[in-house]
């Protein structure tokens, strides 16, 4: 089994890029597990800013069906998300070996966030995996690599002050909107969604002191969310969003549910957004009504925090609005305290380590196994030997059992005496050609994603 990971992100694209390459990410894994038979497993996390595959390849040291393998994805990402197989391909950073474990432990510690240590994506893993269990595309070995990557989340949360001030993309976003806004204990808010980000939201929230806090959910869960988290849920139409937008100050939007409306053949593909600019505006026109002793109503704050933008970028060109969305937030994210870094990276190479020799231990073992069969063979034969002489020099008395012991336990201790150096030299040897025979496994992958962007530019 070789471990393959393609992963895009932040720090290799832009958002809009990465919102294009994600957009069919809910079905990829299956697609893979399905239609690809050296893929035994398959786990996939996508996330406001990034699209990662984890995938367990069964494959020769030939490497040949791992470059089927990783071809075959980029294939089926293009697919899925309209873009090219030649954009595709060249999108994705692929790693193999002691990689794969050091990157996803590095993501699920908040290590490659857009907001260093954010501690949301610590859940987010862990769904990757629970969602690859409902769809049965999970590997016992992508089992054991995510939750050991969890423990490894906990680790250097408990070790260090990574994440401990609560560092996240909704502490960032209500920072930069308490910049703009009346104080929080006075502020009234609106949350879009119901998922991780919008509990998220509800905690930093009340942390602010804000407590007018409501909740819309195009998809009727508001009600359930509302009464789990003791805030106020609004009806389903959008008519009832339009409404408490014009009495809120604040809007934050997590919901990640924009939809793109196919149209006839040949015609160009609508998006429907959550929020669009005209129901915006409306809201603002009401607000505007209802002033009486002021000129204009406060300004409305919008933070958008899904990748797939759940409100029309044009709603900032609405009067009176402040749109924040990833990029914003990725453009103020705060630097972070270079030796805590230092020291939580510490923490997650040596866990990638542990992993990867547990992992490939098992040709490791083998090979310990093969070389105690050797000694307890040379053992019996000094013993066989040793017996005999001691025969001939007792005859015509026999030996003693005793006397038998007592060769046995002289030929095992200079047998054994070398055993252990014998033991660690053959485990490493072993683990280093394990390692090397997964780089030229990799080395075939990339060359195979390279291949096809190459095949899509001479066709084009």
């Amino acid at each position: 089994m070789v471990l393959i990971s393609l992963t895009a992100s932040h720090r290799e694209l832009d958002l809009d890029a990465l919102e294009r390459l994600s957009s069919g990410s809910t079905s990829v894994g299956r697609a893979v597990v399905r239609s690809c038979r050296p893929v035994q497993g398959a786990v996939v996390i996508s996330t406001c800013n990034r699209f990662e595959l984890y995938l367990d390849v069964e494959a020769p040291l030939d490497g040949d069906s791992v470059r089927h393998a990783t071809r075959h994805v980029a294939d089926i990402v293009a697919d899925s998300s309209g873009v090219t197989p030649e954009v595709a391909a060249r999108s994705f950073t692929v790693r193999t070996g002691s990689q794969v474990p050091g990157h996803l432990f590095s993501v699920a510690s908040g290590l490659d966030s857009m907001v260093v240590g954010e501690r949301e994506i610590a859940g987010q893993v862990k769904r990757a995996l629970a969602e690859a269990r409902e769809d049965e595309t999970t590997s016992k070995t992508l089992e054991l690599l995510f939750q050991t990557a969890s423990r490894t989340s906990k680790l250097v949360g408990h070790h260090t002050t990574l994440g401990g001030a609560g560092r996240s993309l909704v502490a960032l976003g209500l920072d930069l909107a308490g910049e703009t806004l009346r104080p929080y204990p006075a502020a009234r808010a609106v949350i879009i969604g119901t998922g991780a980000y919008a509990g998220a939201s509800v905690a930093a929230l009340r942390a602010r002191g804000c407590t007018d806090v409501r909740v819309y959910s195009g998809s009727g869960r508001a009600a359930d969310f509302a009464a789990s988290h003791d805030v106020v849920a609004l009806g389903t139409g959008s008519e009832a969003l339009v409404e408490a937008l014009a009495d809120a100050d604040l809007v934050v939007s997590c919901s990640g549910a924009r939809q793109r409306r196919h149209a006839e053949a040949g015609a160009e593909v609508s998006i429907e957004y959550v929020l669009d600019a005209a129901a915006v505006a409306r809201a603002r026109e009401r607000a505007a009504a209802r002033v009486v002793d002021e000129p204009e109503p406060d300004a409305l704050v919008i933070l958008d925090l899904a990748l797939h933008r759940d409100v029309d970028p044009q709603a900032a060109d609405v009067e009176g609005v402040l749109l924040y969305d990833l990029s914003t937030l990725k453009a103020n994210a705060p630097a972070t305290d270079v030796a805590t870094v230092e020291q939580a990276r510490d923490l997650v190479d040596r866990a990638a380590d542990r992993f990867e020799e547990n992992r490939l231990g098992r040709a490791a073992d083998a090979a310990v196994v093969a070389l105690l069969d050797e000694a307890e063979a040379e053992v019996a034969r000094q013993v066989a030997e040793a017996a005999e002489r001691l025969a001939v020099e007792l005859a015509p008395e026999a030996p003693t059992e005793e006397d038998l012991e007592a060769v046995a336990r002289g030929a095992r201790r200079r047998v054994h005496a070398g055993l252990h150096d014998r033991i660690v030299e053959a485990r490493r040897e072993a683990l280093a050609a394990a390692r090397a025979a997964e780089a030229a496994v990799v080395g075939g992958a990339e060359e195979s994603l390279r291949s096809v962007g190459a095949a899509e530019v001479s066709r084009a």
